[in-house]
């Protein structure tokens, strides 16, 4: 019979895209205000898998990546893709989005992304909002899967995801050590 256990904290990434680069700046702020300090900004990513956003938005199109230093409990994801989607509506007009804004989280073996949208791949996690299993881990390297969307099915979106999984690596590593610590049983670093 497997044991219930707690799930491991999760690296809080969120997606954003936009035709107004100069957008970056205010809305960043505004998720910093909501999520902490940020850890790792991507560089620009050309946003052309899909037209689907283009008479919303207007094109080209352009995406980002914002990765966030505090860790995240992985459900927390529902209200953290509420508080993204109230920030959308702070750059609105007229019904239109001026930004994209994808909240999901990292771990180890899977990239999740958040949304409003049922499918049959996606599993509900309450407030309204379901997971989507975006990429694996597996080989080495994030794979897509069938419904991955397709600019995080680029290989250079994916090499960026594995920097940060690098990162998110050494963050349970200091989390860790931090919690050994304190708990007066040092790890293998404090033991040094």
């Amino acid at each position: 019979m497997s044991q219930p256990r707690a799930p491991h904290l999760a690296k809080l990434v969120i997606g954003l895209f936009m035709r107004q680069r100069e957008l970056i700046t205010p809305v960043a702020r505004d998720l910093s205000a909501c999520f902490g300090a940020i850890d790792m900004v991507s560089s620009w990513f050309d946003f052309a898998g899909t037209h689907y956003y283009e008479s919303e938005m207007g094109s080209p199109l352009f995406r980002r990546m914002v990765v966030f230093k505090d860790l995240i409990r992985q459900e927390e994801l529902a209200e953290i893709k509420r508080q993204t989607n109230a920030i959308e509506g702070r750059y609105g007009h007229e019904g239109r989005r001026s930004v994209n804004i994808d909240p999901g989280y990292l771990l180890r073996e899977r990239f999740v992304l958040a949304t409003g949208k049922n499918f049959a791949h996606r599993i509900y996690i309450g407030k309204g909002i379901y997971a989507d299993l975006t990429l694996i881990y597996r080989n080495g390297g994030f794979e897509p899967l069938a419904w991955t969307y397709p600019d995080y099915a680029e290989e250079a979106l994916r090499g960026y995801l594995e920097r940060v999984r690098k990162k998110y690596v050494e963050d349970l590593r200091a989390v860790k050590n931090t919690i050994e610590q304190d708990a007066g049983h040092p790890g293998k670093e404090a033991q040094r």
